[in-house]
Formats: structure tokens, C-alpha cells, sequence
């Protein structure tokens, strides 16, 4: 039987309404104000302003939301940090969610680097300083046995989205502890800003397991719990307790995990990607970004991608998800997948991967290849690799000597820088296009400014994983999916090509304008879900106009 999906919208948008009637009806003057969620602050009419109590509690002019709108980007403008504009932000969302969520959604490429990378990143070294308002939920070891209940505190019940870290590997950081809350946080109000998945619908969790920073244990101001990490089997029995209790407290919530450390991160995916709707962002989000980058890459160079060698410095959890979907898309292209593998190749601290090298994790067996043991300089000029992706999380790696060894093997060389936060970036897009004469087909994890080489302008384009995530989210919830394979992320990453325009390649960038970020994740929704439905993993039956039952799912702040 298929879903009429208009009878189904129309419900879920009338119970909204008479939710936000209700809201105004019981609550009166400065209740109405404290209400993030209703505020509308001076955009109030005069008949509000009598019906709620408000007259004599705002000024006398009516502003609307657009009016507010550039007021606050104003505001934001004269602040002369990345951590202020944060805060001030911040303090926005917290009295009136709408106006953020404007704000955010028409300033998005002025906005993501303050929200988001590179700001995020000090935003969690200083998390315990310029704490203000609780925003999400804190799990402790002292909790085991009680998450379930715990999770009864949270004032929403219907959760569709959760975003949840234990705080160990935040961004190129290191172990932040509990001051890694900051990345959940900023993750949801993307997928809401960028996505179209109501606020209400999202969870961010820290899971603080304690920390073996030193400096935080020290530290008077630090908010954490106050231990050394939590380890072994004792480690995986809270993770497990969390996960069962979502399933259990929020059965239609999508889990995403977020910056652990690279053995947990892989031994939490494999143990529940079966089992439960989840998936790792830093494994799987990283990797569609990349793939969907590298086709557009391709556009530009006229090469075909099963043709490509391809080397990554870093062989973290970023950069094996990221060939493990290559390998993937390798074998859909045609090839087996031994061929797949022999064409990635990875350099880490110790220098080329192959088989002797020791000490190898089980991630980084299967692209140990038979091949004497060099460092990175001459892997480059052994291998001769057509693209070079750094997820290594060390500044300036990607010296003149690699940029300009990778443009006289490759016509059009592919250098993707993608370690966050900025001032991790292995090169800069001014060094890439410089050392490489303007050759190089450039993409980075952080944002760069346009350069000017040689007459042309470059665009490099950033990327960023709010591309992917969004956009995966919104079909899990819309077809209220039960697992996401990999294959999920095969369709987004083609999706994420085909939305770059021949304007944007022209100037070298190879992910679409950011502007375009809820028509991008409206598309790759379409595509996910379509693929869900095809594989028999939605539990939604399917609507007769499925675009239209995903559009209606979208948050809109306007009032």
C-alpha cells in the first residue's frame, strides 16, 4: 500500500500549530519572551502585543524578521573574533531560535566558520570558560545503570536526531573531554540550518568518560568529569547502555557519532551499523564529502576516476573511510577489489604504509601493501599518485617540495587538504595554487579565501562535511529508516557531484556554493530515500510524491 502522504503531512503540521497555539495561549508577557521558541521579540504585532501581554514590555516600533535579521548581522560584524561572534550567536539562539535560525540559514558562508570549523575548535578549548546555557545532555560513568531514566529529563519526547561524543578526538584537538560538547552542538543546528530537521528533534550527548588531559584535570574552571579516561570492557558497557536506552526512550532517532578516537570509532560503527539507525560522520560523512569532491575533481582534470592513484597522509579514521568507499566505488566502476586497493595508498607519521610496517591497525591491513618501506617525499616520486588527500591533522605538511613534485607527475594535480581546524590545514590554497603554477585542482577541510594567480581568480572550495550530513539525516527521518548501509554514502557523494554547476569548476571549485546548502540536502535526501525504499529499509510506507512529503518535513523559521 502506498502512504497519502497529503493526510500524513497535514496531521504533523496541524499538531505543530495547535503545539505553538497552545504556547501562546498559556503563556503571557515576559513568559512569552523567555520562549525561544515563540519569542518573536519586536517583530510582535500590535494585536499580539495585546493578546500576550506584551504592551509596554517591547518598544513601540514593529520590526520584521528581515529588519531583525540585518540588525543582528550587523552586530555580529563588529565583533573582532570568531569567539565572540560565537557567543553573541549563541545568546541569539537561546532567546529566539527563529530569528538564529534565519540568521544562519541567509548568511551561511559568513556564518559556518563561526558556528562551525575553524571556531568550533576554540569554542571546545574554551568550553568551560564561556559556558552559559545548558544546550545538551551529559552522561558520566556514575550514571551506569540509570541512562534510561536519565534520559526522561530531556524535555523533548519525540527525538529524531542525536548527535553524540565521548570527547576524545575533537577536530585536529586531541582529547578535549567534556569541553568537546561544543561539536554536537554546532553539528545539530547545522542539520537544522542546513537540513530543514526541526530543533526540537535534536539531541546533542556528551558521553564524558572522563579525560587524560592533564591540563583539564588541573584546570579549577574545567566542568568534566574530574577522572581518567574510562577504558576496556567497562568503556563499551556505557556506550551500550546509551545506545539500547535511545532505542528504547527515542526509537525513530538517528544516532551520528562524533569525534572518538580512531579504535572506538571503528569498533562502535561495526558493532552497531547493523543493528541500529546510526553512522560515523568522521568515518562515513568525511568520506562522501571526499568522493563527491574528487568526482567534481575529475570534471575538471577529463580523467576517469578508475584511472586514479590515489595517496593519503594520515591514516586515521578520516582518511581509511574515506578509501574504504573508494574501494567501493572502485568495485562499482567495474574493477575487483583487490585492483581497488592497490590503487590507495597511505603515508602516516613512520612513513609509507606496506606490509612490514608495524604495528598497523586493523583499519589500515587491508591497504598494507607489498612494497619496500619509504618516506613521504619519495612515496610520492615511487608511486606518482594522480590525487593527495591530507587528513593528517599536521600544519603545513604539504610543503613546496610535495606541491611542486605533484604538478610536474600530474598535468592537473588533486591536493586536498582536509584537516580542520585552519590552522591544521597540511597546505594553504594560496601555497597550492602558487607552488603548483595554478595548476592544482585544490580543496581543503577549512575555509580559504579566494586567490588571485596569474590573472584567474581560484575559488577553493572547502570540504565540509555539512555537504553530506544534513541531507543523510533528513531522509533517515523522513522514511524513518532503520539502518543506513554503506551504500547510503556511495548515492550521496554522486549526489553532492551532480550539484556543481560548470561556473563553480571553471574556477576550480569542486563542491557547490554553500548558498545552496538546503537545496543540496533536499536532493541527496531524495536520493538516500529512494535508495532506503529500493533496499527495503524504510519503515514509513512510501508516499506517492515522495519530493513533496520531504519538502513538507522541513523546518522554516520565518514568522
Amino acid at each position: 500500500m502506498i502512504l497519502d502522504e497529503t493526510n500524513h503531512i497535514f496531521k504533523e503540521k496541524t499538531d505543530i500549530c495547535i503545539i505553538k497555539i497552545k504556547d501562546h495561549m498559556e503563556k503571557r508577557g515576559v513568559d512569552v519572551l523567555k520562549d525561544k521558541r515563540i519569542s518573536k521579540s519586536t517583530a510582535f504585532t500590535a494585536e499580539e502585543k495585546e493578546q500576550m501581554g506584551l504592551r509596554g514590555l517591547l518598544p513601540y516600533a514593529i520590526s520584521s524578521q528581515d529588519k531583525q535579521k540585518q540588525r543582528v548581522i550587523e552586530n555580529i560584524r563588529r565583533k573582532e573574533s570568531g569567539i565572540e561572534k560565537y557567543i553573541f550567536l549563541s545568546a541569539l539562539q537561546d532567546r529566539n531560535e527563529r530569528l538564529f535560525y534565519k540568521t544562519v540559514m541567509d548568511y551561511l558562508p559568513e556564518l559556518l566558520p563561526v558556528i562551525y570549523t575553524p571556531t568550533v575548535g576554540e569554542v571546545c578549548q574554551q568550553f568551560s570558560h564561556i559556558y552559559r546555557i545548558d544546550k545538551g545532555f551529559y552522561i558520566t560513568p556514575e550514571d551506569k545503570g540509570d541512562i534510561s531514566a536519565l534520559l526522561d529529563n530531556w524535555p523533548e519526547e519525540d527525538v529524531r536526531v542525536i548527535v553524540v561524543t565521548d570527547g576524545s578526538r575533537i577536530l585536529g584537538l586531541g582529547d578535549l573531554g567534556c569541553n568537546g560538547m561544543g561539536i554536537p552542538i554546532g553539528k545539530l543546528s547545522l542539520y537544522t540550518a542546513g537540513g530543514g530537521i526541526r530543533p526540537e528533534y535534536c539531541l546533542p550527548v556528551m558521553l564524558d568518560m572522563g579525560t587524560d588531559n592533564e591540563n583539564l584535570l588541573e584546570e579549577i574552571m574545567y566542568l568534566g568529569y574530574p577522572h581518567k579516561r574510562l577504558k576496556g570492557a567497562e568503556y563499551d558497557e556505557l556506550i551500550d547502555e546509551f545506545i539500547m536506552s535511545v532505542q528504547e526512550k527515542f526509537p525513530k532517532a538517528l544516532i551520528q557519532f562524533e569525534d572518538f578516537l580512531t579504535p572506538n570509532a571503528y569498533k562502535i560503527l561495526h558493532r552497531y551499523q547493523d543493528k541500529v539507525l546510526c553512522f560515523n560522520d568522521d568515518i562515513q560523512g568525511t568520506a562522501a564529502v571526499a568522493l563527491g569532491g574528487v568526482y567534481s575533481a575529475l570534471r575538471i582534470t577529463q580523467q576517469s576516476f578508475v584511472d586514479q592513484k590515489i595517496m593519503f597522509l594520515g591514516a586515521g579514521s578520516a582518511a581509511t573511510g574515506i578509501a574504504d568507499l573508494m574501494v567501493k566505488a572502485l568495485v562499482q566502476e567495474g574493477l575487483k577489489e583487490e585492483e581497488a586497493l592497490q590503487k590507495l595508498w597511505f603515508v602516516d607519521i613512520n612513513g609509507l604504509i606496506v606490509k612490514s610496517t608495524v604495528g598497523l591497525m586493523s583499519h589500515n591491513l587491508p591497504y598494507a601493501h607489498d612494497h619496500e618501506a619509504m618516506g613521504f617525499v619519495d612515496a610520492i616520486k615511487d608511486i606518482k599518485p594522480t590525487i593527495l588527500i591530507g587528513a593528517s591533522g599536521a600544519k603545513g605538511v604539504f610543503t613546496a617540495e610535495v606541491v611542486e613534485l605533484m604538478s610536474s607527475i600530474n598535468k592537473r594535480p588533486v591536493i586536498f587538504a582536509l584537516s580542520n581546524p585552519t590552522s591544521n590545514s597540511e597546505c594553504t590554497a594560496e601555497q597550492a595554487y602558487t607552488w603548483s603554477k595554478g595548476q592544482a585542482v585544490f580543496a581543503s577541510g577549512s575555509p580559504f579565501a579566494p586567490v588571485h594567480y596569474d590573472g584567474q581568480v581560484f575559488i577553493p572550495g572547502q570540504g565540509n562535511n555539512v555537504y553530506i550530513f544534513p541531507g543523510i539525516g533528513l531522509a533517515a527521518i523522513s522514511v524513518e529508516a532503520k539502518t543506513l548501509p554503506e551504500s547510503v554514502f556511495l548515492v550521496a557523494a554522486a549526489e553532492l557531484a551532480r550539484q556543481i554547476h560548470q561556473s563553480d569548476l571553471d574556477h576550480g571549485t569542486v563542491y557547490p556554493k554553500l548558498t545552496n546548502l538546503r537545496t543540496i540536502s533536499f536532493e541527496i535526501a531524495v536520493a538516500v530515500a529512494n535508495h532506503l525504499y529500493d533496499l527495503n529499509l524504510a519503515k514509513l510506507e512510501k508516499p506517492r510524491n515522495l519530493r513533496t512529503h520531504i519538502k513538507n518535513m522541513m523546518y522554516d523559521p520565518s514568522y
